[in-house]
């Protein structure tokens, strides 16, 4: 069987930037932290057991068993592989990323999940053989597989390609279905913010409510601020130019009616000349501050929104020891 141990982290991601719709995504300086044990169950051959311990976001909330995400996640990274699955999987959890706040708690499950079982894959077995050695397996799973597996669990490539690679992402999939990505690294100088407020949103709910279509003139908008937002970004930040560069018409007035006081808040702090937007499909806010409106945000946010400025992550998902967390 395969067996080991690994510890894996993963940083939250912001998708959409406003006008990338689908397209942007920035790695965010907030992480979770996986150790994953491998182990021979007690009851013996052909068993298979689950043990999760989860500490802070979603403790008690998650599943504790199979359908936990990181678990399915691993067992179809194993699959594909052509490896066995094992019959034993240990989960430690530390989550510091919000559940269903817009920041990829999601994308840096699945991302996890994949991570840990490409480890594990190049763990020596208990026999002394590399499972990647055995007949029928795969020699070795490329950062590409890992980007395409992550994009078809995901749905989209837009988070998961910020949490593998980190910094800036642009992503697209070709007319194949195969997803591609594009690293960038932001200014030093580019201060993200998020402003988390204390209520939950599901991306499903929040893609329902997109139209199947927009008119030519709000897509050719949307790809000029895209465009935009990427040279905005990767050059000394001027507050005027990010404010015009993070416009939207694609997605966040629809999505408004299932958010409001989000929609409210990016409103005030557009109104008064900071850059923010939704973070993926909300309900956190994303501000891009610079010297000159750091100090305007928190004359708009009220005491329901918890204000976290962080960095821009710079390294994706990521095996780590002790020594290097």
């Amino acid at each position: 069987m395969i067996s080991g141990k690994v510890t894996v982290q993963v940083p939250a991601t912001s998708a959409n930037l406003g006008p990338g719709f689908d397209t942007l995504g920035l790695a965010l300086g907030l992480h979770d932290e996986v150790e994953v044990e491998l182990f021979e169950p007690s009851g013996g051959s052909g068993s298979r057991s689950v043990v999760i311990e989860v500490d802070g976001e979603g403790a008690g909330e998650l599943d504790e068993g199979e359908g936990h995400l990181i678990v399915t996640t691993m067992r179809t990274t194993f699959d594909r592989m052509g490896l066995g699955q094992p019959p034993g999987i240990r989960l430690r959890c530390l989550n510091r990323i919000p559940h269903a706040r817009g920041l990829g708690s999601s994308s840096a499950a699945i991302c996890a999940g994949i991570i840990a079982a490409r480890a594990l894959a190049t763990t020596p077995c208990q026999d002394g053989s590399a499972p990647a050695h055995r007949p029928g397996a795969r020699p070795e799973f490329t950062d590409d597989e890992v980007f395409a597996l992550a994009t078809e669990i995901e749905g989209h490539p837009d988070n998961v390609a910020p949490c593998l690679a980190g910094g800036l992402t642009v992503a697209w999939t070709d007319g194949t279905g195969a997803p591609h990505l594009v690293r960038l690294l932001p200014h030093s100088d580019v201060r993200p913010v998020v402003l988390i407020p204390g209520y939950r949103l599901s991306t499903e709910v929040a893609r329902g409510l997109l139209p199947k279509a927009v008119p030519h003139a709000d897509a050719a908008a949307n790809a000029g601020r895209a465009a935009l937002l990427v040279a905005a970004l990767t050059a000394r930040p001027e507050p005027e130019l990010l404010l015009a560069a993070t416009e939207d018409r694609l997605h966040q007035d629809y999505r408004a009616p299932a958010m409001p006081l989000t929609a409210d808040l990016v409103r005030r702090l557009r109104g008064a000349g900071v850059a923010a937007v939704v973070s993926g499909a909300g309900p956190t806010v994303l501000a891009f501050s610079t010297v000159n409106t750091q100090d305007l945000i928190a004359a708009e946010v009220g005491n329901d929104w918890h204000i976290r400025p962080l960095d821009v992550e710079t390294r994706g998902a990521r095996v780590v020891s002790p020594e290097t967390r």
